[in-house]
């Protein structure tokens, strides 16, 4: 737009000639040319006049279409807090992977895809919300809440989810490779039906685990495959 304003402001008059010119042009009556006397100046400036007065009201219109176009966006952003934190959204593109989001509210809302790789979580907020297919890979969720959060095929993938709230949250097929760590978390009620857990991770949950999630039916330990 500011091109476009640097343009629209800086519209050069008509040179007038300095000497005769002569001037043909066909008669045929799809195209007609109005008739232009190039020998008077007057003439000229006249018809310079009337093409830059044009030019100047398409400018404007333009410049207050722009305008509407991003009053409208932004309304619709406003009005779904949700898109705010997707990335590629009115915040700049993967405004959610590589931040420092600690202690960010996104309790009870709908995530589903969304990229949190490498992302600082400590003591974010995640209860209730819905993260289907989310990727923490690689994120530090030390001490999140999680309880209640749709996680299901979420990657946790050498994420650090210790000291964090899993208590009824859904986990199925989600992945949890390398190092990912879950040492000190609460996991009550907490779902984990095909999640791929190292063996020293299963047993210290089994340890801990217990409750019925209330979405799935499912217990704790048996979604875990405690012995």
């Amino acid at each position: 737009m500011a091109v476009l304003n640097c343009f629209c402001s800086k519209l050069p008059p008509l040179p007038i000639p300095s000497k005769s010119l002569s001037f043909q042009h066909n008669s045929s009556p799809q195209c007609k040319i109005p008739q232009v006397n190039l020998l008077n100046p007057l003439s000229m400036v006249m018809v310079g006049a009337q093409i830059q007065s044009h030019l100047s009201s398409l400018c404007e219109s333009i410049s207050k279409a722009s305008v509407l176009a991003l009053v409208s966006a932004s309304l619709v952003f406003a009005s779904n807090p949700a898109l705010a934190f997707k990335g590629g959204g009115p915040y700049g593109a993967e405004v959610t992977r590589g931040q420092d989001l600690t202690g960010k509210d996104f309790s009870g809302k709908t995530l589903i895809k969304q990229d949190f790789k490498t992302s600082i979580l400590r003591q974010a907020n995640f209860k209730g919300a819905k993260l289907l297919g989310a990727s923490f890979f690689d994120a530090d969720l030390t001490g999140a809440d999680l309880s209640d959060a749709d996680l299901r095929s979420a990657d946790f993938s050498l994420a650090n989810v210790t000291k964090a709230n899993l208590s009824n949250a859904n986990l199925e097929g989600a992945l949890a490779t390398g190092n990912t760590s879950f040492k000190g978390s609460i996991i009550t009620g907490a779902d984990f039906t095909d999640v791929p857990l190292r063996d020293d991770q299963r047993e210290y949950l089994c340890k801990v685990a217990d409750g019925v999630n209330p979405v799935t039916g499912n217990e704790t330990r048996e979604t875990l495959l405690c012995k």
